[in-house]
């Protein structure tokens, strides 16, 4: 049975879109097991203008109507009839509904994952307008789906939270370790970073901006770096400004070697988001035995706590995320950091290792089929 992962954008890993990272390993991942594997993906831009992968990808076109569907892809689609289950990623994207749609018309199964979208906070933006949608369109999608994939417990009860009789499966995603470890950060600055996308409300900068305010007042040498752009980074900018707090560098994207490179001078990896499917950028710093301080929206906390790997506050909030700031501050005072370092890098090993989550992949697709 083949395996189409339909994504928005070409699963590009050198992007800072978090979904197209994680679909990019996962598939990679099970074409090295021997599974056969496609990715769909849907973009404006059909140029082939990607790194090098194991994986097959097909691109089809994105029109200004979301709804609009390539007649290629419909044409594609029915010739997999019997022959495929096909894995949707992302939630409330008005082309996946038309996707699905067509999947149900020709008896195709198909698994859906929301990717965070269906978090309680997530919900809360455009809340009247997503309540209409799922109404009209996303309920279509889920009941259809023979299972909907969770990546942690905040995906299964906002799931619920949306359709209480969702069949839904948790199985996390597992993580490409590099080979080197992290180059212990040198000199006396204290240096926290995040990395990703500048959505500034759902990534929670700002209260990470506000958090580091009130640790420089206690840390005169402490540095935030934020690598990472969007069109929100003027509105980041002014944020900084307005909290008149120094130390931050705004670094923009970076990838390959020159982000790693960044990585691995961090004492602690920050994520604050209010919402999150699971923050690929997470996994990759700690993989570089980097402490995290993590929300619980991002997933991640309950292997953070297991292996002491970090710091995990319930709710995003400021006082909350200044004080693991400087409880993790603490740990690098009194050395208790190096043992934290080496915690980060083994969850990352043991917890999310794709050689025992790609089985769970396989009986998930199998029981769809």
């Amino acid at each position: 049975m083949e395996i189409i992962h339909v994504v928005l954008g070409k699963a590009n890993p050198e992007r800072m879109n978090g979904v197209n990272k994680v679909v990019y390993q996962l598939a990679t991942r099970q074409v090295l097991a021997g599974k056969d594997v496609i990715v769909w993906g849907i973009t404006q831009d059909c140029t082939h203008n990607y790194p090098e992968r194991v994986f097959q990808t097909r691109l089809f076109k994105a029109y200004k109507n979301k709804f609009r569907l390539d007649y290629a892809m419909i044409a594609a689609m029915k010739e997999k009839v019997g022959k495929a289950v096909f894995h949707l990623h992302g939630g409330f994207n008005p082309v996946f509904f038309s996707v699905s749609r067509q999947l149900h018309k020709y008896g195709i199964p198909y698994v859906f994952t929301p990717h965070g979208a269906y978090n309680e906070i997530a919900r809360r933006r455009s809340r009247f307008s997503k309540k209409i949608y799922t109404a009209l369109f996303e309920q279509a999608l889920l009941k259809n789906a023979q299972y909907v994939h969770c990546l942690g417990k905040s995906e299964v009860d906002g799931l619920h939270t949306v359709n209480k009789s969702a069949t839904a499966l948790l199985v996390p995603y597992g993580f490409e370790m590099e080979t080197s470890g992290q180059s212990i950060p040198s000199g006396n600055k204290f240096t926290i970073g995040f990395c990703g996308r500048l959505d500034i409300y759902t990534k929670g900068l700002d209260l990470m901006i506000k958090a580091f305010a009130l640790l420089k007042k206690q840390v005169p040498e402490a540095s935030l770096w934020i690598i990472g752009d969007s069109k929100e980074r003027k509105e980041l900018e002014l944020l900084i400004a307005k909290e008149q707090v120094s130390g931050v560098e705004l670094l923009g994207s970076k990838y390959g070697e020159a982000k790693d490179d960044l990585l691995k001078q961090l004492h602690v990896f920050a994520h604050p988001s209010r919402n999150e499917g699971l923050p690929s950028s997470v996994l990759e710093a700690a993989s570089f035995a980097v402490p995290c301080l993590v929300t619980e929206a991002t997933n991640v906390g309950d292997a953070i706590r297991k292996y002491h790997a970090g710091i995990v506050i319930e709710q995003p909030e400021v006082t909350a995320l200044y004080e693991g700031m400087m409880a993790l501050y603490q740990d690098v005072v009194s050395g208790n950091w190096h043992q934290i370092s080496a915690n980060a890098r083994r969850m990352v090993l043991e917890e999310y290792n794709w050689n025992a989550i790609i089985p769970q992949f396989d009986k998930l697709y199998q029981q769809a089929s």
